[in-house]
């Protein structure tokens, strides 16, 4: 549990990691922000929708896209539950998010600041500005418990 109320868009990914869980999913969630209101959300979906990529982020980029109908998501921000793997984060370069907030690190498949580290590659395209640590205990909480139940 946080020692502090999080700011509603990481509450708002929370509560689509729960989602996630719910459904038998990897416990992550995101929102893309815009102008301080979400406009779009999504959970981690691989297993369900039968694609590798349907990572919350890669969905929440997607529907934002499609909600603001434009490819780019200049000015808009995302607030996932966890790092983004190298995946996402490619994603988000393209997508040219503005800013990432992130709860839990992940030294394993985390490739912002683990990993890859595709923002600090000199071939990067796009850099967004990257804040971690908002809820952080919560969120590594939630996965440790996901996958304790599995084991």
């Amino acid at each position: 549990m946080t020692r502090w109320p999080l700011p509603e868009p990481m509450r708002a990914a929370f509560d689509e990691a729960l989602r996630a869980r719910d459904a038998g999913e990897v416990p992550i969630g995101a929102v893309v922000v815009k102008d301080g209101k979400i406009i779009a959300a999504a959970h981690n979906a691989p297993r369900t929708l039968c694609d590798p990529t349907a990572h919350a982020e890669v969905l929440a980029i997607r529907a934002a896209a499609a909600a603001l109908e434009q490819e780019r998501l200049d000015g808009c921000d995302l607030w996932v539950s966890l790092e983004p793997c190298a995946m996402c984060a490619g994603a988000i370069v393209h997508a040219r998010i503005a800013r990432v907030y992130y709860a839990a690190p992940d030294a394993k498949g985390g490739a912002v600041e683990h990993g890859a580290r595709v923002f600090d590659q000199p071939t990067c395209l796009h850099r967004p500005e990257v804040y971690s640590g908002m809820g952080e205990g919560e969120a590594a909480e939630m996965l440790r418990t996901f996958f304790r139940e599995r084991r």
